[in-house]
This record gives structure tokens, sequence and C-alpha cells, in this order.
């Protein structure tokens, strides 16, 4: 949903030690959002297909984990030290599943994604090292940290989601750690339309849980 948001300047500290912005409560948004089912979202286009690895390794095709249940991806890499890139959108991806674990129709129908495009540095066990920051002690619903074997398997799904990342020919960008690009996050139906995209100054987890809501609203009709 296409209004502004604000984003508020309090911090903290996410698991990988960056510094991210804190997100707003109803009160400081400087709107009110829609009420859940008051509007629609579109069918904007089809989430890719691709292979993709888990974080034993195991081979998978991305369809599923797009597919089956509603679903919030979000693609970063592992050394981002943008705080208003990568880290806040797996911050946000934290409180959304905070959240939703205290609706019980949300928790059973929702799922989360995090998808990195640094094959070369981001394999599947610092995918799992990642993971543990954020899920150790902490339950809601499924929260799937996927990687890919190569550039050449994971261009297609970048240009299917519409990810535009910066990487050097000879592969300087990711040995410095390095990789600019605009934070995206996608909310994807069961059916595997993406339905929304987020980037930073409209990821809002007020907001993402009413979209979210909207869509599980929409299954129930």
């Amino acid at each position: 949903m296409n209004a502004g948001l604000l984003v508020v300047a309090s911090l903290l500290s996410a698991p990988s030690g960056v510094a991210v912005q804190d997100v707003g409560k109803a009160d400081e948004l400087g709107f009110v959002p829609p009420a859940p089912g008051s509007y629609v979202l579109q069918h904007i286009l089809r989430a890719p297909e691709g292979p993709v690895l888990d974080v034993r390794g195991q081979p998978r095709r991305l369809s599923r984990f797009t597919t089956g249940k509603i679903t919030l991806l979000s693609l970063i890499y592992t050394s981002c030290g943008d705080g208003s890139g990568c880290p806040l959108a797996s911050h946000l991806l934290a409180q959304l599943r905070e959240r939703a674990d205290g609706n019980e129709k949300l928790r059973s129908r929702l799922r989360f994604v995090t998808l990195s495009f640094d094959p070369d540095n981001d394999t599947p066990e610092a995918m799992r090292v990642y993971a543990d920051g954020y899920l150790s002690g902490r339950t809601g619903p499924p929260w799937n940290f996927l990687t890919t074997r190569s550039r050449r398997e994971l261009v297609p799904v970048l240009n299917g989601f519409g990810q535009d990342v910066w990487m050097a020919v000879d592969g300087s960008s990711e040995k410095a750690g390095k990789l600019p690009h605009l934070l995206k996050a996608f909310l994807i139906d069961r059916h595997g339309w993406i339905r929304e995209i987020y980037t930073t100054s409209f990821f809002q987890p007020l907001v993402v849980l009413n979209d979210m809501t909207t869509l599980l609203l929409e299954e129930q009709h």
C-alpha cells in the first residue's frame, strides 16, 4: 500500500550487531493504516522459480517456500553493514514473526523467508549461523533461511523479483563485502503471487500485518 510512512529514529541492536532503525507504533506512523479487508492488494507478478539450498545444504525449489502459505520474503546478504538495509529487513521480519505468534489464525497461515543474494560467501552453514541469531529461543511461524549454489542460479531469481544488486564481474564487490542494492521485501499469497513490495520507507510492521490479514480474509471468501 503506497502511503507515506514515518521511520522512527530510535535504535536497536540486531543479532548481527548492526544498529537498525526501530519501527513506529500506530500513533507514530503519521497516518492511520486502512483496516484489514477494507482494500484489495493487486496481483503484481508471479514469484520466480529456481533452485535454492536450505541451511542443511539440501537442494530445494524456491516455490516450496513461496506457495501454500502467505509468505513474507526478504533478500539480504549476511555481511551487509548498512543499518537501513539487510539488518533492518531481518530485524523487521523478527518483529513481525513475534507479533504474528500472538495471533493463532495468522501463525498457522504465515511463513517468513530470508534469501541471500551472496552465494559466494553465504553458504548454507553461514545462513545457519545467521538464522540462529534470530531464531534461538524464539517461537513463531516458520522462518526459512536460504541461499543458492552460484550466481548463475541466483541471477534469474533476482531478475524475477526485480531486485537490483550491483555485482562486479570479477567478484571484487563480494570479496569486499559490499553489494549495493535497494532493500525490498515481498508479500506473496499462497498461490505464489506477489501482492505487495515493500521498500525501506514503506516497510512497517503495522502496515505489513494489515496486509497479511487482508490476504487471510481474502482466502476465507
